[in-house]
């Protein structure tokens, strides 16, 4: 956990972070301390690619000698936050395995001891209050190929912005009326560093501090001091922070306080998703998709619900790796680690999502045994369960074809399959409806295979899974699949909404055998020769849903396979 005086790893793992961060504690810097943060803004539901960055902060707050990482809130925009983001990201942290101990911080925490800062820059002539407009504020901006032009008012004198800035906290003025802009260079080739706001009127109510306040910080000023309040040593940001890292130090050297050093590193991207918030959003407002934990979202709650594991997602962070350049990773990574946490996780069940009827006409009427079924061939204390069979069961109607290609190897007319756990059957007759659509399947089975094999040794190439029709437990399975049709959606030219795969969930009504009936909520399961499936939350007892989390083919593996 990355709470207090945690002891250092035999072995920090190697990218140029870390490297800076052991170098900066060998030389003596910040008196040997590490002291990272996680600063969210409560504004929308952490995704995959924040997992990323809550590894490294978090994972450096674990890998070094009485380190430590804060987790806090960047709460300074209150029209776009609430509480309800703030407990998810919480429960999403925990869940990824990470724990703050007593370092939990919100900037709003801060909020009076930033104001008397900003008073202080004004007195310094560091900033002043400015009446231009939003518009006028973007003309005088400049572009990347000219420079700004100052505002008329810059050089308003320190007594009377000192003034309009209290009666701005006071609640005097409207939104837009004024904002305190830093005095920098409006001619810097970095626009960040051109005369930015540091405060705005916004007469809304925040989640923490009610109407105390109608003046909020912006967020470049609130977390380089946030981050000199808390005395971070190494202060973590993804690529898109680099700009604005000159307006960071700034901030902090012109008021002479604590000097905290920001790293940028590359963020994770996803092929076959979006990450950006405001998409991620919209997606939620306008019901492309049914809320933030919807399975088919980049979000960590969808994860969760879908069925993905923490240690999936970290062992993914950990073979991403942390780098100075952006790119985008495979989502077929991510499932590969799923997979292979999983397959050792999971227990095995059986289920039938298309189903056919399959009737043993030499097994007798109203009888019933049990088969011992493998829990976990990969974890023998696992043990086993016991799986009914009787003379009705059902099989996937993939699993029967009446006139076979060559290779396929399951069950056909006078063809002979293992089911799996039970026996050996051999398909002498079919059923069909009007339309000529094989309905039933007529099969006898070998008293003698009981179990699955043959006495005199006979080869039997195909093995199938199936479920007793007597004992079967009905099921809703959604399966899923990804979210957009194109890898690429946000570099795309095209509107991201139009890339939306509108296959990417079929929900079909399946037979499990009787042990799923009662799954809970969260309970993970390898159905056999199907994947890997998730109980939901709207699961009921006798009424399970199951998600389908991930298929078995590996998709990854192929990949880097030709790539080696």
């Amino acid at each position: 956990m990355s709470t207090n005086q945690t002891p250092a790893t035999t072995e920090i793992p190697s990218d140029f972070i870390r490297t800076i961060i052991t170098e900066d504690q060998a030389a003596g810097a910040y008196d040997g301390r590490v002291v990272t943060r996680f600063p969210p803004e409560p504004n929308g539901y952490l995704h995959i690619g924040h997992a990323k960055s809550i590894c490294l902060n978090f994972g450096v707050g674990e890998q070094y000698d009485g380190a430590r990482c804060h987790m806090r809130f960047d709460d300074t925009n209150p029209t776009r936050e609430d509480t309800e983001y703030v407990e998810s990201i919480l429960a999403d942290i925990k869940w990824l395995g990470f724990d703050w101990g007593e370092h939990l911080y919100y900037a709003s925490d801060y909020f009076e001891e930033l104001y008397q800062y900003a008073e202080q820059m004004i007195r310094d002539g560091n900033a002043y209050v400015d009446s231009l407009t939003a518009d006028e504020m973007r003309e005088y901006r400049g572009t990347l190929t000219e420079p700004g032009q100052e505002s008329p008012h810059r050089n308003r004198p320190v007594e009377e912005s000192l003034d309009l800035f209290r009666r701005m906290r006071s609640g005097e003025f409207p939104d837009g009326a004024y904002v305190l802009r830093a005095k920098i260079d409006m001619a810097s080739p970095n626009l960040n560093m051109r005369d930015p706001a540091l405060y705005r009127i916004r007469h809304a109510e925040h989640h923490r501090t009610g109407d105390a306040w109608c003046i909020y910080p912006m967020y470049d000023y609130a977390h380089s001091l946030s981050d000199s309040i808390e005395a971070i040593t190494h202060s973590l940001c993804t690529l898109e922070f680099e700009d604005h890292r000159p307006l960071y130090d700034w901030c902090q050297e012109v008021l002479g306080i604590y000097r905290s050093r920001q790293i940028e590193f590359a963020r994770l991207n996803l092929t076959h998703t979006v990450m950006s918030k405001r998409r991620l959003r919209q997606l939620v407002e306008e019901g492309h998709v049914s809320g933030w934990d919807d399975p088919r979202m980049p979000t960590l709650s969808a994860l969760r619900r879908r069925g993905y594991t923490p240690e999936s997602i970290r062992d993914m962070c950990e073979r991403v790796g942390v780098a100075r350049r952006d790119s985008v990773t495979e989502l077929a990574l991510l499932e590969h680690c799923l997979r292979e946490d999983l397959n050792i996780r999971a227990q095995r069940r059986m289920a039938v999502l298309r189903p056919l009827k399959v009737v043993i006409t030499n097994y007798p009427e109203g009888e019933a045994e049990e088969f011992s079924a493998v829990n976990n061939p990969e974890d023998e204390s696992m043990g086993a369960r016991k799986v009914p069979f009787s003379r009705e069961l059902y099989i996937e109607r993939d699993d029967f074809m009446e006139d076979p290609p060559r290779r396929f190897y399951r069950l056909a007319p006078g063809r002979e399959v293992r089911l799996r756990y039970a026996c050996l059957i051999t398909c002498t007759d079919v059923v069909k409806d009007a339309d000529g659509n094989v309905i039933e399947v007529h099969c006898t089975f070998d008293p003698d295979s009981r179990g699955g094999n043959a006495p005199d040794g006979r080869r039997v190439q195909g093995t199938i899974h199936w479920v007793s029709a007597a004992h079967a437990a009905p099921a809703e399975v959604r399966l899923y699949d990804n979210l957009f049709t194109d890898p690429y959606p946000a570099s795309s030219d095209a509107d991201f909404l139009d890339l939306i795969n509108h296959d990417s969930l079929e929900v079909v009504k399946a037979l499990a055998e009787p042990a799923l009936a009662d799954a809970n909520p969260g309970d993970r399961y390898q159905f056999e020769r199907l994947g890997y499936f998730c109980a939901d939350p709207d699961s009921k007892p006798g009424a399970p849903v199951f998600n389908r989390t991930t298929t078995l083919r590996d998709t990854w593996a192929r990949i880097s396979q030709r790539q080696g």
